[in-house]
C-alpha cells in the first residue's frame, strides 16, 4: 500500500496522542517515550508500504491503517504490555477530541436508509475475498426494527497482528467498538464472538439507544 495522504493523514491525527499516551498509560518516562515514538514512526511507514493496495470502495482501509499504526507502537516498545493495559492504551490513545466529535456525527447517522444502505454494499462487495488484509461481513437487521447485526467471518487486523505475533493484544482493538458506539450516543454495542478469541464470526450488534434516533 502506498504512504499516501490517508496513512499520513492518521498519523498526524494520532501520532501525537499515541505518543502521549505512552507515559500517561504506560509509564514510560518522556525520553523513552520519544525514542518509541521515533522508532514508531519508522515501522508504521514499513508496515504500511508492506500492505496490498485496498480497492477503491473498500471502506476498511482506515481500519487496517489504524491497525498499522498500533502495531508499529507496540513493536517499538521494549516490552509488550499486558492485554488490559493494551486495550487502554489504544483506547486512550484514539478518543481524542476528534474522534468524539467524528463519532458523534456518525451516531446521527446510524439506522438510517442511508447507513443500512452502506452496509448492505459492503455486505455484497467481500473485499477479503480478494484481499486478506481485509473484511467480509454479512448484515443482519433485527426483526423487531431494534437495531442490526454486522457479521464478520474474515477480519484484516487478526491477519496482521498474528503475522506479526501480536495475537494477545489484538482485544485492544476489538474493544474499542464499544467505547465508539457509546461516543456515538445512539446505539448500545452488543457481542458475543470475536474471531480473534476463537469465535465462529465477529458480531458486532448495534441496538437503538430510545429517544436518541431522529
Amino acid at each position: 500500500m502506498r504512504y499516501d495522504a490517508m496513512a499520513a493523514g492518521m498519523w498526524v491525527l494520532f501520532g501525537g496522542s499515541f505518543r502521549k499516551q505512552l507515559s500517561a498509560q504506560l509509564g514510560f518516562d518522556e525520553k523513552m517515550a520519544e525514542g518509541i515514538a521515533s522508532k514508531a514512526k519508522i515501522e508504521y511507514g514499513n508496515l504500511i508500504g508492506k500492505l496490498p493496495e485496498f480497492e477503491r470502495g473498500d471502506r476498511f482501509k482506515t481500519n487496517i491503517v489504524s491497525c498499522a499504526m498500533l502495531s508499529a507502537f507496540l513493536l517499538s516498545m521494549p516490552k509488550l504490555p499486558d492485554t488490559q493495559k493494551a486495550v487502554d492504551y489504544y483506547r486512550e490513545s484514539m478518543m481524542t477530541g476528534p474522534m468524539r466529535w467524528f463519532c458523534r456525527m456518525s451516531g446521527k447517522r446510524k439506522f438510517t436508509e442511508k447507513d443500512v444502505a452502506s452496509l448492505k454494499k459492503t455486505e455484497a462487495f467481500r473485499a477479503a475475498d480478494r484481499n486478506p488484509y481485509s473484511w467480509n461481513m454479512e448484515l443482519s437487521e433485527y426483526s423487531d426494527g431494534s437495531g442490526y447485526e454486522a457479521r464478520f467471518t474474515k477480519c484484516g487486523i487478526c491477519t496482521l497482528m498474528n503475522e506479526l505475533g501480536l495475537h494477545d493484544l489484538i482485544p485492544a482493538m476489538c474493544r474499542l467498538d464499544y467505547t465508539m458506539s457509546e461516543a456515538g450516543g445512539t446505539s448500545e454495542f452488543v457481542r458475543q464472538y470475536t474471531l480473534a478469541s476463537g469465535g465462529p464470526f465477529c458480531d458486532c450488534g448495534y441496538k437503538k439507544k430510545e429517544n436518541k434516533i431522529g
